[in-house]
This record gives structure tokens, C-alpha cells and sequence, in this order.
């Protein structure tokens, strides 16, 4: 792990601390440039991190990756391996194998910024959070739709309710692990290949009394790759945002079946408005896909108030 030259004004916020910084990894060659980055960071002299690599392939394909960048790199790695086709055994296979006090995800097709760490942990202290997320900025290729790159719908913020974050994501995070929310939670297998997982985990945390931040200078970068460039792929991960967000409700409010009425109607009303909104929008391709990605969204929760299954998005081929 190298150490910057110049001097970081967030560094003297820092305590004395050590990370473990956990990816879970599925038959992805950009792990190679994420541990790079990794060794990359700029930190204050008193903190140290170890990588945690939970490989969710059937056979340890990324095994030798690991060997050839803990050699060229010199992090410390643990290698483990967590073999399901199940995103929701990696993750708890990180938190399992965790010994450090604070806990940071982030994805194995992600560069993360010299400063990433520092600043979530100078957020952390600073705002006295159980929990900081930090933003996920897509990089397009020269050849991806324009109406893609006008939307940058890749990208990843988190979502304010009332001036809170209510919940989080897995892609770009830093938590303690000792924090009473945190302690004995775990991700639920029974969405490990639907994905939301990670919604429902920090939803749990944040019912528990956990208080999330934003720090928005924690900064990591994805490639979009083709497959990606899609509106089919977005749409699906809309819907299935919904669906997430519709088990959410039922958890919280109840699944009985006023509940589900309830929340039913106030879906399809948006819905409605989203897909009402597009008409207007037919000469901005970018405007046009963002009100129909909101409208899939709603449908997604109405389909899962509705007791529609939901859909798979881990170990189906090209992997998400």
C-alpha cells in the first residue's frame, strides 16, 4: 500500500484506525484494477487496510488474479472462497471472515480514487455516522449512446427522504462494523440472486438506529461495458429496484391486504404519470428514458405488491 506525497487536509481528521476493505468478485477480469487502485490510496500514516476477496464462482477462478495482484501490489489479501452464484454468501462471507472495526464494499469492477477511503472515514468522524456512502461515477465509452451518457443513468447517488438517507448500497460504502446495527446483521440469502440485498441490509440498519452519511468527494469510477449500454439492462434493474422497494413496503407497513391496496394504487398512479410524462419527451432521448425507467420502477413495486416473484439478476449469464 503506497502512501501519497502531498499532504490531504481530510487526513488530519482521521483517527488511528485499521479497514477491511471487502470485495465480492464473480468471473470479472476488472478485479485486477481494482486492487490497483486499492493500493493506491492516499492515507494518513496511522491507517492500514486488508482487502477481503469473497469469489462467488462454483470453482476459484479469481484466485490467481488475487496471488499475481497481492505480489505486484503488496496489499494484504484474504482470499476466500464463496461459491453460490449467490451475491448475498460473498458479502457475508466478507462480514464473517472481518475483523476490523470498520467495514468498507466496494465492487469488483470499480477504481476507487486516492482519497476514496480517507474521505468516507473523515465523514464518518465527523458526522458521527454509523454509516457513510460515497458516489459511483460511470465512465462511458466513446461509443455508447449519446442519449446514455446525457442521462448518466449508471451513475450511483444515494436517495434523500425528508432530508435522511433511509438506505444504502454495497457498490461504495464505509460501516462500523461494532455498531450495534451492525453487529449481528447479516445480507439475506433469499435475495442473493434477485439483488436489493444490500437495500434491505441498510434499510434493517437504519430501522435499528443507524444514521447514514454522504461523502461526496469518496469518489469510485465503473466502466460502463457494452452489455451495460443497453436500455434493456437498465430497464430490467429498474424494475427490479421497484420490486425491492415494493418488499420494502410490505415489511414495513404490513402485507395485509389494505396495505397492499393502498400502496397498489399509489403505483400505478405513478406509474401512470411517469409514462403520461414521456409523451412530451419523444424528441430528448435521454428525458424520454429517464420518465420511462421511473414508470418500469413503479410497475416493479406494483408487480411485487401484486405477489409477482422477483426477477434474477445474479448468475444469469452476464453478470450484473
Amino acid at each position: 500500500m503506497t502512501q501519497g506525497a502531498a499532504p490531504d487536509p481530510i487526513l488530519g481528521a482521521v483517527a488511528s484506525c485499521v479497514v477491511d476493505v471487502c470485495v465480492c468478485t464473480f468471473r470479472r477480469p476488472q478485479l485486477a484494477q481494482t486492487l490497483h487502485s486499492l493500493s493506491r490510496l492516499t492515507l494518513a500514516p496511522d491507517v492500514s487496510i486488508r482487502v477481503i476477496i469473497a469469489d462467488n464462482d462454483e470453482e476459484p477462478s479469481a484466485i490467481e488474479t488475487v496471488e499475481t495482484a497481492a505480489r505486484e501490489t503488496g496489499l494484504r489479501i484474504t482470499y476466500l472462497h464463496a461459491p453460490a452464484r449467490n451475491i448475498s454468501v460473498a458479502r457475508n462471507a466478507c462480514l464473517d471472515a472481518a475483523t476490523a472495526p470498520l467495514v468498507a464494499f466496494i465492487d469488483d469492477d470499480e477504481c476507487a480514487a486516492p482519497q476514496w477511503l480517507s474521505a468516507l472515514l473523515a465523514s464518518m468522524i465527523g458526522g458521527d455516522y454509523a454509516a457513510v456512502l460515497g458516489p459511483v461515477q460511470a465512465i462511458y465509452s466513446p461509443d455508447c449512446p449519446s442519449w446514455i451518457r446525457n442521462g448518466d443513468f449508471h451513475s450511483t447517488r444515494p436517495v434523500w427522504v425528508e432530508g435522511k438517507i433511509v438506505t444504502g448500497y454495497t457498490c461504495n460504502v464505509l460501516f462500523s462494523r461494532t455498531h450495534p446495527a451492525f453487529q449481528s446483521l447479516r445480507f439475506r440469502l433469499d435475495l442473493g440472486q434477485t439483488g436489493g440485498e444490500d437495500t434491505a441490509f441498510f434499510a434493517v440498519a437504519v430501522r435499528a438506529g443507524a444514521r447514514l452519511g454522504f461523502a461526496a468527494g469518496a469518489i469510485v469510477t465503473e466502466q460502463v461495458t457494452a452489455a451495460r449500454a443497453r436500455f434493456r439492462w437498465l430497464i430490467s434493474r429498474k424494475f427490479r429496484s421497484g420490486q425491492t422497494h415494493g418488499r420494502l413496503l410490505l415489511e414495513a407497513h404490513g402485507s395485509g391486504l389494505k396495505v397492499r391496496i393502498k400502496h397498489s394504487l399509489l403505483a400505478a398512479a405513478k406509474a401512470i404519470f411517469c409514462f403520461a410524462a414521456c409523451v412530451p419527451k419523444v424528441y430528448r432521448p435521454d428525458r424520454l428514458a429517464f420518465w420511462a425507467l421511473r414508470g418500469a420502477m413503479h410497475v416493479g413495486t406494483l408487480s411485487c405488491l401484486l405477489g409477482k416473484r422477483e426477477i434474477a439478476l445474479y448468475g444469469q449469464g452476464e453478470t450484473p
